[in-house]
């Protein structure tokens, strides 16, 4: 496949390009943000590595502009800013998935193919009752109102949409919508719930995101 990497260090440049066409892929490199984000929206991509800290404009800007654009190109974030607050605001900028420098190419290449998998997966439309999500135009509606969700948001609904009528616990929905592996200590899932229910149920007569006390959440119109 042919993947874009905006870099500006000249060895990791060397390094990704090589092992990704070793892999079998095509991959074409800039180093300054704002070339990368011209390159992004001109080019056909399957999917996009990029680091924050870059010079032109800052990586977390070039994925907003993408996606203010309606580029869904998967991204992922090859940075050395590794603290849980720096994550979390990638993820929510609009990116995919975030690996820390130093990184094994291994596990870069495994992201970029569970990336690309989630890109080319099943529907492209999802419903639960009267609530309605298109993954194209990366749309909500509920009872044909339109629902503005940030980026996060638009994830984490998603995989309750995706799993709709199973229970998903704190630890599964930190995996699978925020990409950790492990429990930060923080509110974040309950805060962006709670966000997320005020959308998506409030005003609605049937809630449809429901807490499972000491388990999780449920997404269901019944």
């Amino acid at each position: 496949m042919k993947i874009l990497l905006v870099e500006d260090d000249a060895a990791i440049i060397e390094h990704v390009t090589h092992a990704l066409a070793a892999a079998g892929h095509q991959v074409d490199s800039v180093k300054d943000g704002c070339d990368g984000l011209s390159q992004a929206l001109a080019g056909d991509y399957a999917a996009l590595i990029l680091d924050r800290m870059l010079p032109g404009m800052d990586g977390l800007e070039v994925v907003r502009r993408l996606r203010g654009e309606g580029s869904q190109t998967p991204v992922l974030f090859l940075t050395t800013m590794s603290g849980i607050d720096d994550r979390v605001e990638g993820l929510e900028g609009g990116a995919d998935d975030y690996l820390v420098k130093p990184f094994a190419f291994a596990e870069l290449l495994a992201r970029v193919n569970a990336m690309t998998r989630r890109g080319r997966s099943g529907a492209t439309h999802l419903a639960v009752g009267d609530l309605e999500m298109d993954l194209i135009r990366r749309t909500v509606q509920r009872g044909g109102k339109t629902v503005e969700l940030q980026a996060q948001e638009f994830k984490l609904l998603e995989y309750l949409m995706r799993n709709a009528g199973r229970v998903v616990t704190r630890a599964m929905l930190l995996e699978n919508v925020w990409n950790l592996n492990f429990d930060p200590r923080t509110n974040i899932v309950e805060t962006h719930m709670s966000r997320l229910r005020g959308k998506v149920d409030r005003g609605y007569g049937n809630e449809f995101i429901r807490t499972i006390r000491g388990t999780g959440y449920v997404l269901r119109s019944d």
